[in-house]
């Protein structure tokens, strides 16, 4: 068990109070050199990099996807090494330090520093850990929430002596790759059940609950065979595609089709970009099936099918299906839902973005079993899927303990709440807390610096 230091002094900042007695009380700007080199004309000789959740990462230029700015001659030149802060927006922003395990550029928006005279992965996990509780708060100023640059360079931090620090970053290196390998271990359990609910819905709809009925060949490739009572329709034949405009109605509950479901969103809080009035987007009610039939050339954007269960709005971008009277919404809804898992939409549209429209898919054949069976289906799934997610919850849970516990260690560790000088450090197999698949969700963007989504 980790225990306190014996003696600590008081230190006075904000986020930290005291520090043990024998650390030094430095600033910024004693450890700190700003790094201002630009890569002006040679950018095409610098690997892009973006600060993220996991880090300072690498940009995939050749499948490009988020956000790029006209030219790069204003981007700061990285060294590994370097600590990046972003020192605005502090709020908003999902992190703002990062330490480049990289040679790159990056946004000018944001301070690059070379450490000096410190271990700088102790210096990164120090402000990793006021930057978990947002702890640079009382910096900032202004509406964009800056904090100055003097102000930052100015700013007192605890230093342990050179021995201690380089303890303090192996002891964490060591905690954290365990505690990472066991949240990725979850993460992967998760990814499992979730193949497992959808194998169990694909099967459902395209072959009913009972084994042992007669089959027959559906003439659906992705398919082959279902059961023999089943009918074969074109998608028309079981939904029309509806269009309701909100100009007339002026309906102010805005919806999301978010992860395969139609969400909530609230209109003065959303992250996104909204129009100035919502008469361009369409009414949806109880039962219409959502499809975001745009960009298919991007598989990150999967789960494009949504069921709605209430009266809103959405983007007319999107395609509103209503299924007709012998069709159940639910069925239906999972059909398409099992469809888009299996990527039949893609590849089915032109131009640059691969985006289509209801006109492309009313002809897709769709296998129908009576309404009665429908019904039954869609119950069946919900239970095998309510049954999984309560799996899926539980460990969701075990993981979000698991990171609350890394946090608090990171913190107690870097502040001297705890001494671990003593500690020994076993063997071990290192291991990053870089979890996920598409980075591009946490990335930091400043819209001041001019960068621009890729088209």
């Amino acid at each position: 068990m980790l225990k306190p230091y014996k003696e600590y002094r008081y230190f006075g900042l904000p986020w930290l109070e005291e520090v043990p007695s024998h650390w030094a009380m430095l600033r910024n700007k004693n450890v700190l050199i700003e790094k201002k080199e630009v890569v002006g004309s040679s950018a095409n000789n610098y690997l892009l990099l973006s600060l993220t959740l996991n880090g300072v990462i690498a940009r995939d230029m050749i499948n490009a996807k988020g956000k790029f700015p006209k030219d790069f001659n204003t981007y700061k030149v990285v060294e590994p090494g370097n600590l990046i802060f972003c020192l605005f927006d502090i709020d908003e922003t999902p992190r703002t330090v990062g330490l480049s395990p990289l040679n790159g550029m990056i946004t000018g928006a944001y301070d690059v520093f070379q450490p000096v005279n410190i271990n700088g992965k102790y210096l990164y996990y120090y402000y990793l850990s006021i930057d978990n509780v947002k702890g640079l708060k009382p910096l900032y100023t202004g509406l964009r929430k800056v904090i100055n640059i003097q102000t930052f360079l100015g700013t007192k931090l605890p230093v342990p002596p050179k021995e201690e620090q380089d303890q303090i970053v192996r002891f964490l290196d060591w905690k954290l790759s365990k505690i990472n390998k066991l949240i990725r271990a979850k993460k992967k359990q998760i990814a499992l059940l979730n193949e497992q609910k959808q194998v169990i819905i694909n099967n459902a709809v395209t072959k009913g609950v009972d084994p042992n009925v007669p089959m027959k060949d559906s003439g659906i490739e992705w398919i082959n065979q279902i059961p023999g009572h089943w009918s074969v329709l074109y998608l028309s034949q079981t939904a029309t595609e509806q269009k309701i405009s909100n100009k007339d109605f002026n309906n102010q509950n805005l919806l999301s089709l978010s992860y395969g479901k139609i969400i909530n969103k609230d209109i003065n809080k959303t992250d996104g970009l909204l129009p100035t009035s919502f008469e361009t987007y369409q009414v949806v009610h109880d039962g219409n099936i959502i499809l975001r039939l745009t960009d298919l050339q991007n598989d990150h954007k999967s789960l494009r099918v949504g069921l709605a269960t209430q009266t809103g709005i959405i983007t007319s971008a999107y395609t509103c299906l209503l299924p007709r009277e012998s069709i159940s919404p639910e069925f239906l809804y999972l059909l398409l839902h099992s469809y888009d898992v299996c990527k039949v939409f893609y590849g089915m549209g032109g131009g640059v973005r691969q985006s289509i429209s209801y006109k492309d898919i009313r002809k897709l054949f769709i296998p129908v079993p009576p309404l009665e069976e429908q019904i039954q289906i869609a119950e069946f799934c919900k239970n095998r899927s309510k049954f999984i997610e309560n799996f899926i919850v539980n460990i969701e849970k075990e993981i979000l303990l698991l990171t609350e516990y890394r946090t608090r260690l990171i913190s107690d560790v870097v502040t001297g709440k705890v001494d671990v000088l003593d500690i020994e450090i076993p063997k071990y197999e290192a291991d990053s807390d870089d979890f996920n698949d598409n980075e591009i969700d946490n990335l930091v963007f400043d819209e001041e610096d001019g960068e621009t989504e890729v088209e």
